[in-house]
């Protein structure tokens, strides 16, 4: 039989079982979001959809509480906004400071290596909020860097940063930030206006629960000053903001750059709406409410949290798992006896911890009690 023939294939349609997802990403989507997301395409230069990507603009000001112009979706995830963040700023024989807490933050000291930039690490503990007295320190020994680029809120671990501070002290040095909060906006107070942050990027399938696909970014006017000033052209055309923001900056006369994942957009904007309508203060409120119900019942059931609770991210739990509990086998059965997917740690922390996600549409009291129950059921 021939390998293309019609006979060697499935043709059956996909149909994805039932999940109730409360790992680190993605969350649940609400029904609405989906919804929009299968009405009609439009064309990525339509008019019509130049009038939306101006309204997608303006929610994610609101959303990351800054007054930007320059604010927008990537078309791509979290992680190439984490590169164009970095690769956009910095040149061949730049030096950058990086605050490493966890995963994410040597993912961006390889990044920045792999853009010729000098990184100086500032290594801390796992678990723990990046330390601003070694960031202060960090940037008294290297007062030529360019950058500080930490995670605000780290993935890997569920720790939450001092983004404020942070930024503070590298303003104060004339130095640029760079801030990852991929899991923190909608679920933690992002302000980046306030922060004085000048490059915050996020996704959409944390706690905006839009699903996985697009990265929210923002730069600040200083920021997008120093990517005219390069001496050389950003070594990603695909990653070049001048590009880039011939498209998206270009209201009423929109150049062509790439073809939108126009779809996708469409539930952005319903997700960034329904944000938005139950308000930000409610939201975080409601994350941390939550969060507050599962430590008690993870508590009773003899989980201790990795991060001590004035750092811990609501939305994203981290618990090390006890003894004689085998880490895959029994997130397994989670997951094939009760629909329920929940994440292993990363790095030096795989097969120690379990992350727990209650981010933005997951993020529901009966979804702590049906998880609680289930894990009850597999411990026996």
């Amino acid at each position: 039989m021939n390998a293309f023939s019609k006979n060697a294939f499935s043709t059956a349609a996909f149909s994805p079982p039932a999940r109730l997802l409360m790992g680190p990403g993605p969350s649940n989507v609400a029904p609405e979001v989906l919804a929009a997301q299968a009405q009609a395409t439009i064309g990525h230069l339509d008019p019509a959809f130049g009038e939306l990507m101006e309204s997608i603009k303006d929610q994610l000001k609101a959303a990351f509480r800054t007054h930007n112009r320059v604010t927008f979706p990537l078309s791509a995830p979290a992680s190439l906004a984490m590169e164009m963040a970095l690769v956009t700023l910095l040149e061949p024989g730049d030096t950058v400071i990086i605050a490493q807490n966890g995963v994410f933050g040597a993912r961006m000291a390889e990044i920045a290596r792999r853009a010729g930039a000098v990184v100086k690490l500032v290594a801390g503990e796992w678990g723990r909020p990046v330390d601003p007295h070694d960031v202060r320190s960090a940037l008294a020994e290297a007062p030529h860097a360019k950058v500080l680029a930490f995670v605000h809120a780290e993935t890997s671990t569920g720790a939450l940063s001092d983004a404020a501070t942070l930024c503070r002290l590298a303003r104060e040095a004339g130095m640029m930030t760079v801030v990852d909060t991929v899991t923190g906006l909608g679920g933690v107070p992002v302000s980046v206006d306030e922060w004085g942050a000048d490059v915050v990027y996020s996704g959409t399938q944390k706690c905006l629960s839009a699903p996985p696909g697009l990265a929210p970014v923002t730069f600040s006017d200083r920021a997008v000053a120093a990517v005219k000033a390069r001496r050389t052209p950003v070594q990603s055309w695909f990653l070049d903001l001048g590009l880039i923001l011939g498209y998206w900056d270009g209201e009423g006369a929109r150049s062509y750059h790439h073809t939108a994942p126009v779809n996708a957009l469409f539930g952005l904007h319903e997700s960034l709406r329904r944000l938005l309508s139950e308000g930000l203060e409610a939201a975080w409120a409601r994350h941390w409410e939550t969060h507050e119900l599962l430590a008690e019942r993870l508590e009773e059931l003899g989980f201790f949290f990795v991060v001590d609770a004035p750092y811990r991210l609501p939305q994203l739990n981290t618990v090390w798992i006890p003894q004689g509990v085998d880490d895959a086998p029994t997130r397994r059965r989670l997951l094939d006896e009760f629909g329920i997917e929940i994440g292993g740690g990363l790095g030096p922390l795989a097969g120690k911890i379990w992350r727990i996600g209650l981010m933005g549409e997951t993020c529901r009291v009966e979804n702590v009690e049906r998880l609680a129950e289930a894990i009850a059921a597999v411990r026996g």
